[in-house]
């Protein structure tokens, strides 16, 4: 029990602004409610002068008339403050949602000036320089390989990067391990010998 009445309650989120709307419309009500009475008395009062003027009561239903004109012109009266609420209500409503717009505003304009001190002019201007310092660095990177690399080595490399984003892998030939066997001396000598046999022969037909 203790901690029921120990708790902490939330506040109200219920501005004046609202109460004052919903006096308004409770009065509006009020009025209109009152507005439908006398209408229904108003006809029934019609329909009585009616009777009196038949029954030769003259002066009763003149009375009557009156009474119902006096009563005609508080209905008039009803629907003009009737009136007069229902556009008070709404310029309140308009009002807070001009207000909702403008709070809006203010926090979208508090966030900016925050961003703002975070990133001032001067930041942004050197992260520029500085992107487009790292562009021409690439650049010239890339003018240097391009001018290193045959369109052999080109085809290649354009191949290898079509593999890679398939999701494949390039077979390149296997480099032998083990070491070329050297040439004997006898057969590198074989066609020297060759050579040098053929050529007395060659002189021959050319005499």
């Amino acid at each position: 029990m203790g901690n029921l009445l120990g708790r902490n309650t939330q506040p109200s989120r219920v501005t004046e602004q609202d109460k004052a709307v919903l006096q308004l419309k409770q009065q509006r009500d009020k009025l209109k409610q009152y507005q439908k009475k006398i209408t229904l008395q108003l006809e029934k009062e019609r329909s009585l002068a009616k009777l009196l003027l038949k029954d030769g009561r003259k002066e009763k239903a003149l009375l009557l008339l009156k009474k119902r004109r006096y009563q005609d012109q508080l209905l008039d009266k009803t629907e003009n403050q009737i009136s007069n609420l229902e556009r008070m209500i709404q310029d309140i409503e308009f009002m807070q949602i001009e207000m909702t717009v403008i709070e809006g505003l203010k926090v979208g304009n508090d966030c900016l000036k925050s961003m703002h001190k975070i990133m001032s002019i001067e930041d942004v201007e050197r992260i520029l320089d500085e992107t487009q310092e790292s562009i021409e660095y690439q650049r010239q990177i890339d003018e240097m390989l391009a001018g290193a690399l045959t369109q052999e080595d080109e085809d290649a490399v354009l191949a290898e990067l079509h593999a890679i984003t398939q999701g494949e892998d390039i077979a390149f030939p296997e480099v032998p391990t083990e070491p070329i066997p050297e040439v004997p001396e006898a057969a590198r000598a074989q066609p020297e010998r060759r050579g040098g046999k053929n050529k007395p022969d060659r002189e021959m037909l050319a005499a």
